[in-house]
């Protein structure tokens, strides 16, 4: 019964946004596969969508929708290249650095996470504080390039020398290395998941986001299709999953439980507490956010910000996305020469025509 009136707050909140309305009782439309690679295993980064999933709007947008866990974590672009999916999850550097490989043929069509989660965090043992601390200290990283380069730009923005520092390439094992006092500090952990999980178990940690500390903003999770799949039949089942994910996620906002109850179905293994603490501390930046003029690490020129109440869910701001994609060529990051094809487009979110937007050119 929980279900249904949220189903029916839900459609009721679709209508006002303007989005068709969808076929009610056993009126269901005829369903077309579409299968999404996700970017790691199910958690709380993806329970809007496994809300959506587990309420029926996949199914009710005539959708058979397959979220599929990749064999491991740099797999999800190198498989939607290869036509294994129809919609990867992956993040901005990602996609850029793909891109500058020769891929070009692939885009961003929306914004899961619009901020970033990669964080710096230290243990009280660690005696790191604020970026300044990280003088003479150990840095744990999963030596991903962009993540050295992020290294870089914090300590020349906190005036910190750069050889008193040393990075230290320990994989995914992050938080251990802080625990075994291995490292100072990490840097790559999310702050909505390992931050979230050391504050559960009273570790106190010091949680320092990337754009508060010099890097640029940039949308952390992102989903990505190949240009050559978007032609009418595929843009218009793109269009029903982006619609129908949107209301995943207002639906999440309305009632997390919604989330973690879906995350736990498809993976029983998980920990439901920490799932839950997660999506909560995710929600604010599941939703549209737009530019701070007076962020340090926005541009310098830059669009007096949007009401966000007009923003559709999944909005990527074009003006962000340069800036972040100047500071990877900054960087040496990228190479070759700017594509003409943007790397994003938001012609396909809700609420959003079937022309391309003059936002995103």
């Amino acid at each position: 019964m929980k279900r249904l009136l949220l189903l029916a707050a839900l459609a009721v909140t679709v209508a006002g946004c303007g989005e068709k309305a969808e076929p009610t009782g056993s009126e269901l439309p005829r369903q077309e596969p579409f299968t999404v690679m996700l970017d790691y295993f199910p958690n709380a980064d993806h329970a809007g969508l496994y809300a959506a999933l587990d309420a029926g709007l996949y199914q009710r947008a005539g959708l058979d929708v397959k979220l599929q866990a990749p064999p491991d974590p740099s797999a999800p672009l190198k498989l939607l290249a290869a036509g294994k999916a129809d919609l990867a999850i992956s993040y901005t550097p990602e996609l850029l650095l793909a891109r500058d490989s020769g891929q070009e043929d692939i885009v961003s069509v929306g914004a899961l996470v619009q901020k970033p989660l990669t964080s710096l965090i230290a243990l009280p043992s660690g005696g790191v504080k604020t970026a300044k601390d990280l003088a003479g200290k150990n840095v744990a990283t999963s030596g991903i390039p962009y993540q050295s380069a992020y290294l870089k730009t914090i300590l020349a923005n906190a005036d910190v020398d750069p050889t008193s520092v040393k990075e230290i390439n320990v994989g995914f094992n992050l938080t251990q290395a802080m625990l075994s006092k291995k490292a100072d500090a990490s840097l790559g952990s999310f702050w909505n998941y390992e931050g979230v999980d050391l504050q559960r178990r009273d570790e106190d940690p010091t949680i320092l986001r990337m754009e508060d500390i010099g890097v640029p903003t940039y949308n952390e999770l992102i989903f990505v299709a190949r240009r050559q799949d978007l032609d009418e039949a595929g843009a218009a089942r793109l269009r029903r999953f982006l619609s129908a994910t949107a209301a995943g996620h207002r639906l999440l906002k309305q009632n997390p439980k919604a989330g973690v109850d879906a995350l736990l179905k498809a993976d029983k293994g998980l920990d439901a507490g920490l799932q839950e603490a997660a999506i909560k501390a995710t929600l604010p930046v599941f939703f549209p956010v737009p530019p701070d003029p007076e962020d340090r690490a926005a541009p310098t020129t830059i669009t007096p910000p949007a009401n966000v109440k007009d923003l559709p869910w999944g909005w990527q701001e074009p003006i962000v996305w340069a800036n972040y994609e100047r500071w990877m060529r900054s960087e040496n990051l990228l190479t070759r020469p700017p594509s003409e094809a943007s790397p994003l487009t938001n012609e396909f979110l809700p609420g959003e025509g079937l022309a391309e937007s003059s936002r995103d050119r």
